[in-house]
């Protein structure tokens, strides 16, 4: 019964937090983090990561990466294709590349510095969204092609980061030969398109004839952690499953009907104790020797992805300050580098000297994020 104790803590505090951080116009996610830091190893002690709280975190970021895919707007991606593929590349490579740099002249391992990359790498484009919206240009061909490269990106670092996993870790994670992993997770990539192309509208047209209550619901969330096991069984990440099973999903008529049933579960009960998880570990006492570190990841984070997307938007006619409003829309790394991190610590690739400032470097670009999306837009519109 204490683990009850402990879920009614973290729901009323997030909610509390979120609410109020929202309000002074503090992303809802940057408050439940805080909520773990000020609850856990660095504030008043009241938490602790427990088994329970680990599953729970696990099913959390199982519905956060489905409803991600759910989101996917693959219709946009087709209209913006090149330069989003651009953007997203280029916004992929220049991080992994300083981050690792970076993360390198502080004495960490080639694959250490290597994962903090890949970490950077990740962009979270709902804040940006937030952002267009409240200037009106969310349907600018800037804002389409934020829109675009985000999907990209998140769909590249999935991947990347999945198909990497068995060799960051040590040994592997499988006792299956590299060869016949490699071929079990080519197959599984040939089953997501199965199950987008197929599968997935064959689930929802057998459900919408069931006399079950919520049994579309009920068929999206098997198809959801049946993909994630699958994924899981091939030596890939569990989130590929999950977030493909989302954009399978996202391509039926049942869309909005899964996203607001399956939201409503996540973000009541699973998603917080995810995000408070991932601060219960952190000590303010440790983060206070790394205060160089912290302010050097930082800057190579807000700079690798101003320049990607700047880049990656020249190439492609895009002009000066346009490519400007582009690469600042895709520096916000928010819920998928915080994804990305917290698997790593679970497989053991990410040290305890890494993960603090690294949460810090992700609150930190997701808050400074809008204020470079706002004066860059400005410079474009400004009217």
């Amino acid at each position: 019964m204490e683990f009850i104790g402990q879920l009614c803590l973290i729901l009323i505090t997030t909610t509390l937090v979120s609410h109020g951080a929202k309000r002074i116009g503090i992303p809802g996610v940057v408050g439940q983090l805080l909520v773990g830091i000020l609850l856990g190893a660095g504030g008043l002690k009241l938490l602790q990561s427990t088994e329970m709280i680990h599953e729970f975190s696990e099913l959390g970021v199982i519905f956060l990466m489905f409803l991600a895919g759910v989101e996917s707007d693959l219709a946009l991606l087709r209209k913006y294709a090149k330069p989003a593929f651009l953007v997203a590349i280029l916004g992929i490579i220049l991080p992994i590349i300083l981050g690792a740099a970076g993360t390198m002249a502080f004495a960490f391992s080639f694959k250490v510095a290597l994962f903090s990359g890949m970490i950077l790498a990740a962009t979270s484009v709902s804040i940006s969204v937030e952002v267009l919206k409240e200037l009106r240009a969310l349907q600018t061909k800037e804002g389409a092609t934020i829109l675009g490269a985000s999907v990209v990106d998140d769909i590249l670092v999935v991947v990347l980061f999945s198909l990497s996993l068995p060799y960051f870790q040590e040994g592997g994670t499988s006792s299956i030969p590299l060869p016949l992993l490699f071929f079990e997770q080519v197959l599984y990539f040939g089953f997501i398109f199965f199950t987008i192309r197929w599968l997935a509208p064959k689930v929802i047209a057998i459900s919408q004839k069931l006399f079950v209550t919520g049994s579309i619901v009920i068929a999206s969330l098997v198809l959801c952690l049946g993909m994630a096991f699958l994924a899981d069984l091939v030596g890939l990440s569990s989130v590929i499953g999950a977030f493909f099973a989302g954009i399978a999903i996202g391509q039926t008529t049942a869309k909005e009907q899964v996203f607001k049933n399956v939201e409503i579960v996540g973000y009541s009960l699973f998603i917080p104790v995810f995000f408070v998880s991932i601060g219960l570990t952190i000590s303010f006492q440790q983060l206070a020797s790394q205060g160089l570190f912290i302010i050097v990841l930082l800057v190579l984070a807000l700079v690798s992805k101003l320049a990607g997307g700047f880049i990656g938007s020249r190439l492609v006619g895009f002009s000066t300050n346009s490519s400007l409003m582009i690469g600042s829309g895709m520096i916000s790394r928010g819920e998928m580098a915080l994804i990305i991190l917290q698997l790593g610590d679970k497989a053991k690739i990410v040290p305890h000297e890494l993960f603090g400032p690294m949460v810090i470097v992700i609150i930190v670009s997701t808050l400074l994020s809008p204020f470079f999306l706002k004066y860059f837009t400005k410079k474009v519109y400004s009217a």
